[in-house]
This record gives C-alpha cells, sequence and structure tokens, in this order.
C-alpha cells in the first residue's frame, strides 16, 4: 500500500478527480464525527462553492454522508463496499493477526500494525493487551502524516534519504502536520535509524509513549510497521528496550509470511 496524496496545495490535486479524491482522503481521516464544509474548503484551499458541488456529486454516488444531526460529511457506504473489494488483494491483516494477537498477550499493551499509504500512516489493525490501563489513541482505519506516530516513524525511518526528504516536503504542506516540525521529524528519523526502531513520547496523544519498528517485504521495503503504545509509566526505558526486543520478533515472523507481496 504505497499511493500519493495529495497535500493543502491545489496545485497537488489536478482536475475534478484529483480535487475529489482529496476531500475523500481528509474524511477518511476526519473518521465518524466527519468535518464540515469551512473545514474542508479551508484544508484543501478550495472555494467552499467548489467543495460543495464536488461533495453533491459524491454523495450522489454514495462515497459521501452528509450526517443529518451535525452536517457535518463523512465517507459514504460505498467507501466501505469497495475496501471489501479491495481488501482480497491488499490486506496483509489475516496473515499478522496470529503475530499481533500474541505480542499483545506477551506484553500486555495495545498493539497497532501501520500501514502506509502514500504520504499517510493508516491504521490497519488493533489488539488490546491485558494492562489495566490500555492506550486506545487510534482506532483502526483512521490515518495521519507519516511521521507523527511511532509507526509512521519506523516506516520513514528505513527508507531512502532522497525519499525521505520527499515525504518531509509533501507532509510539511498537510493540514494535519503542525508548522516547524520537519526538522523534528527528520531528527526522529536519524535516531531511530540509529537505535533500530522508532520511539515518539507525548507526540500524538499527551502521556502516552509508542514504540515501533518497520516490517519490510521480499523487496527489502517498508510494507508496514507494528507498534506498542502505553502510558509513560510503563514505558521506562528499560523496558522499552524489552519491548523493541519483542518488535522486532514479531516482524520477522510477519516478513517470514509475506513472501512476493510489494509496499
Amino acid at each position: 500500500m504505497n499511493t500519493n496524496t495529495s497535500s493543502k496545495s491545489g496545485t497537488r490535486a489536478h482536475g475534478p478527480v484529483g480535487r475529489a479524491m482529496l476531500l475523500i482522503r481528509l474524511l477518511a481521516r476526519s473518521g465518524a464525527r466527519g468535518l464540515a464544509l469551512t473545514d474542508l474548503a479551508a484544508a484543501t484551499a478550495m472555494p467552499h462553492g467548489t467543495v460543495h458541488r464536488l461533495l453533491r456529486k459524491l454523495i450522489a454516488e454514495r462515497m459521501v454522508l452528509q450526517l443529518s444531526a451535525t452536517r457535518r460529511y463523512t465517507l459514504g457506504v460505498l467507501a466501505f463496499e469497495l475496501g471489501l473489494a479491495a481488501s482480497a488483494q491488499f490486506d496483509i491483516r489475516p496473515i499478522c493477526r496470529p503475530v499481533l494477537a500474541a505480542l499483545a498477550e506477551t506484553v500486555d499493551d495495545t498493539v497497532y500494525l501501520i500501514g502506509r499509504s502514500g504520504f499517510e500512516a493508516v491504521c490497519l489493525d488493533r489488539y488490546e493487551g491485558q494492562s489495566p490501563i490500555r492506550v486506545l489513541e487510534i482506532d483502526v482505519g483512521s490515518r495521519r502524516p507519516l511521521g507523527l506516530g511511532a509507526g509512521g516513524l519506523a516506516i520513514l525511518s528505513v527508507v531512502r534519504d532522497e525519499e525521505l526528504t520527499e515525504v518531509l516536503t509533501r507532509i510539511a504542506e498537510d493540514p494535519g502536520f503542525l508548522p516547524n516540525r520537519t526538522e523534528e521529524v527528520r531528527a526522529s528519523v536519524i535516531e531511530a535509524r540509529k537505535r533500530g526502531y522508532a520511539i515518539v513520547h507525548d507526540r500524538v496523544t499527551r502521556g502516552v509513549s509508542a514504540v515501533g519498528i518497520a516490517v519490510m517485504n521480499s523487496l527489502g521495503a517498508p510494507v508496514a510497521s507494528v507498534t506498542i503504545a502505553a502510558i509513560h509509566e510503563r514505558m521506562k526505558p528499560a523496558r522499552i528496550k524489552v519491548l523493541a526486543g519483542e518488535l522486532k520478533l514479531a516482524a520477522a515472523a510477519i516478513e517470514r509470511r509475506l513472501p512476493g507481496i510489494a509496499a
């Protein structure tokens, strides 16, 4: 899963199809709460009238739904149906589930499977451990710019330098990416490369730390990442090293199940 995504700049979304896809990606990131027309117009730098016309067309095709209670827009039922149709070719979750379930049981914290979609990280699956305080910061299907969470950071840590520069340039324009964070993410990538795994503290959710490892396909490209998230009290340096070891074992187990799958 490695398709390009558009940024806030209207020049990235060429023609009506590109602009419609930009709206769909933003709605995919917003979750069940959805986004208002003004939010979509601001995020895409498109006129309100253009956004409204595109939304009307997408609603007619059942790709977008307008919530009657809030008048916000969310993904429609067709998005779900198309996802089901594509899952037979692209869904790696059945391959990963036994490994993820075993990992969650071992570490007692929440385990996530994170995939890459162009310049975004997508939560593909989640397993809860038995810790009395569980971290459920990411819903399955949620999206965010690469590099904000441990999963996306782990993926960026194994790409080539020229690709990293391209990704950082694009996500810096993303409306969901805070200003002046590009160099922070680049520094985190360098640290992850030296360490062999990615760590984030308070970057996505206050009071939460996460550690992640990339999962490579048979061509040596990152196809996903596995992460563990927990409250800071459960993420002392000594335990992080233990969790990193467990993540490396889990990533290796998944990689053995992924021959021939391209990113």
